[in-house]
């Protein structure tokens, strides 16, 4: 059997959790930018706010209804999510929970007996709500897309179920089944939903069950749709995935704050992040080979902007791997030079590294000289930054000011990462 554990509303859960005043008030929390409504609770969707839609479209209704927004937190979410997965790990057993996402995991649960999975499920929930502050709900099944489907009819019946739901019956397992419409069904988003719905008359995910492997390979995307028929007809086929120690490709991507066009601050976007980047590929221990830079112009019709739906990459192998700072700034910021045109007005930037081996096996070229060693300097900045935060120490060439970060106008402070930014309470 596998359970889920998912974050109710998540980033909203956060939100509430260091402001108790709105705890049964509606709540939505921002993208980047500001952009798109990302989380909602209950009381914001009762209101008709709907998900993933721009912040503008709602605003009229989300003022008239005294709605609390807040742009998006990540320190906060972050570190929440990290004690979130801690308290699962001593809960069931570090081997036996997948982290999924920031706000879900799949715990192994086969050495539960049949009789306590209830209150296994229970006991993951209120340890998790009693540590943490943050709601979950559960789904508990013979495999892991049953177990998605239980724990997305436990949120949908939240009065019925209190948040659980425990598949351990063949008949409970149709009940749900017949319940659940196949846009919700895991791997199977809403527009091919639609697709199966026209072309084949299917409604639920019970209808979806009875079908043939053979029309599965051939409808739903080869062995991945055949796997996925039989997670719902109860059979075991996607295992839990060992977490992935150290990364093949780092990346760093932001949405500027403003269009962008001086070549300046061009240059200090890309060293912020390639800066952000290099602190990662040290963290695991590791150097890079291979280092590419983007950006990105504006990619929709009838606004502000200049339609030019273009992204202009640049790649480079660097002359021998590397996680010094300096050095990959270097290289970064003369490909942002390479891509920067004067009269283009950007959207966003990004790097990427990948080519990643480890830092302790670096084959040095012949052909140039020896390349300073920086590994202790490294490490010593980044143990100033890290114990310090807010970059203490940071590189002239990423600017002081950054006129040009993403807004963040209503981020709530980061109660939990920051001493400055503690709650207090009288």
């Amino acid at each position: 059997m596998y359970a889920i554990v998912d974050c109710n509303s998540f980033y909203c859960g956060c939100e509430r959790l260091f402001r108790p005043d709105i705890s049964k008030k509606p709540v939505v929390v921002l993208s980047n930018n500001d952009g798109c409504i990302i989380s909602r609770t209950d009381e914001a969707k009762l209101l008709g706010i709907d998900m993933a839609v721009p912040y503008y479209q709602n605003k009229e209704l989300i003022e008239k209804n005294k709605v609390s927004v807040f742009s998006s937190n990540y320190n906060l979410y972050g570190d929440l999510s990290a004690r979130i997965m801690a308290t699962l790990s001593q809960v069931a057993g570090k081997e036996n929970v997948e982290v999924y996402s920031v706000d879900e995991a799949f715990i192994d649960l086969h050495q539960v007996p049949e009789k306590d999975l209830q209150k296994m499920a229970e006991r993951l929930k209120e340890t998790v709500e009693m540590w943490t502050g943050i709601m979950v709900s559960v789904g508990v099944a013979p495999t892991k897309v049953l177990s998605k489907v239980a724990n997305h009819f436990s949120k949908k019946n939240k009065v019925s179920t209190a948040g659980i739901m425990v598949l351990d019956t063949p008949e409970k397992i149709h009940s749900v089944l017949q319940a659940t419409g196949i846009e919700s069904i895991w791997g199977i988003g809403r527009r091919y939903a639609l697709k199966l719905h026209a072309v084949f008359g299917l409604e639920n995910a019970a209808e979806l069950s009875r079908m043939p492997p053979e029309w599965a390979r051939k409808n739903l995307g080869g062995i991945v749709g055949v796997r996925l028929l039989a997670e719902l007809n109860g059979q075991s086929c996607i295992y839990l995935k060992n977490p992935l120690e150290k990364k093949k490709r780092i990346a760093t991507t932001r949405m500027f704050g403003r269009p962008v066009s001086d070549i300046k601050e061009i240059r200090e976007a890309v060293a912020t992040y390639i800066t952000r980047a290099a602190e990662k590929l040290r963290r695991q221990r590791s150097a890079a080979t291979i280092i590419e830079v983007f950006v990105m112009t504006n990619a929709y019709v009838n606004t502000e902007y200049e339609y030019n739906p273009a992204s202009y990459y640049r790649s480079r192998q660097l002359p021998q791997p590397s996680a010094s700072t300096p050095e990959l700034i270097h290289h970064a910021v003369q490909l942002a030079e390479e891509l920067h045109r004067p009269s283009t007005r950007y959207l966003k930037a990004g790097v990427l590294l990948s080519g990643i081996v480890p830092d302790n096996s670096i084959q040095a070229n012949l052909f140039l000289p020896p390349v300073p060693a920086q590994k202790q300097l490294m490490e010593a900045i980044d143990n100033i930054n890290f114990s310090m935060r807010n970059d203490m120490i940071k590189y002239a060439s990423a600017g002081l000011h950054k006129h040009w970060k993403m807004r963040q106008e209503l981020r709530s402070p980061r109660y939990t990462t920051r001493w400055e930014e503690l709650p207090f309470t009288r």
